[in-house]
């Protein structure tokens, strides 16, 4: 009696999936299509440009900027594994994916999220060292261990993608092969199988304890140290200088965090598909292409290392 779905099964792997995604509103897709694409290419331009600022500038070779330089490089890597299929399929009437892709996609997809969730949190442990252990700054953020705090984050969002990832893909889904999302992600998966995926659901919250609300608490431990220092500064100036060097962060925390914990800490059944993909498009293409403005505009170093590099480009083309 199982011999007819698992063909099913079998055929749809092969066949691959349909991101339905917006396809009843052509429209919107259209528009979407334009913004998706606008804000790709300001993800990019803004991201690289960071990661080459940090890379070849000198006054930018601290624990901060190398921790925004892998944020940046990671949110590079996070919206390319995704735009161009979700670009593809909002341009014309094919919306499929194969199996493989999918599976791609949606391994990258959970990894580079949950390193994120991770990076984050070291950079809030570097501002706590920065604003509440200033003399004791550069003994504790040594080169080394920012190097290892940085392979801790990246391998723990791809460790828990590479748990996650084959449980979601294994699910039988008895022939459905439509997707009511844009993008391979979780939820949509699961939200298609066809047996009880509570066990499955479980483990998801289990793991998600340690990718995202571990490292949120980190956060807010660590924010709770910096907001009681900076009260303790007598002067507004010098209290306006230690929350300058936060604030960036806590807005990139916020735009990040509020999406994820809504995304992947609620159960399947309470998922609601237009909301899912609106929050997804959100930190998809949004986020990742106003974290360089967040961090740029809002920093002095940054400004001037932009300036200094641009004028050192200029002054070698003329020799």
């Amino acid at each position: 009696m199982w011999s007819q779905p698992m063909e099913k099964c079998n055929a749809s792997a092969f066949e691959g999936f349909i991101l339905v995604g917006f396809s009843d509103r052509p429209r919107l897709e259209l528009v979407l299509f334009v913004v998706v694409l606008t804000f790709y290419l300001f993800t990019l331009l803004g991201n690289a440009a960071i990661v080459w600022l940090a890379a070849l500038a000198p006054r930018l070779h601290s624990p901060m900027y190398f921790f925004l330089a892998n944020l940046s490089f990671l949110d590079v890597c996070f919206t390319t594994g995704s735009v161009p299929q979700m670009l593809y399929n909002l341009r014309g009437p094919d919306k499929t994916i194969s199996y493989v892709g999918c599976a791609v996609q949606l391994y990258f997809v959970l990894a580079l999220g949950g390193v994120e969730c991770v990076l984050l949190a070291v950079m809030a442990y570097d501002r706590y060292a920065a604003v509440c252990r200033p003399l004791h700054y550069t003994a504790i953020m040594h080169p080394r261990l920012c190097g290892q705090l940085a392979f801790v984050a990246w391998l723990s969002g791809f460790g828990n993608s590479l748990i996650m990832a084959p449980q979601t893909l294994m699910l039988p889904r008895c022939g459905h092969r439509r997707v009511e999302h844009f993008l391979c992600e979780m939820p949509a998966l699961i939200g298609m199988a066809c047996v009880d995926t509570m066990a499955l659901e479980a483990l998801a919250f289990a793991l998600a304890i340690f990718i995202i609300l571990a490292p949120l608490a980190l956060i807010l431990i660590s924010y709770g140290y910096i907001a009681r220092a900076v009260f303790r500064i007598k002067s507004a100036a010098g209290r306006k200088k230690a929350f300058s060097t936060c604030s960036s962060h806590l807005i990139v925390v916020s735009l990040f965090y509020g999406t994820i914990i809504y995304m992947y800490l609620q159960p399947a059944n309470a998922y609601s598909q237009d909301q899912g993909k609106f929050l997804t498009l959100f930190y998809t293409i949004v986020t990742p292409s106003v974290n360089p403005l967040i961090y740029t505009l809002r920093n002095k170093d940054m400004k001037e290392a932009f300036k200094k590099v641009l004028g050192k480009g200029k002054q070698d083309s003329k020799d």
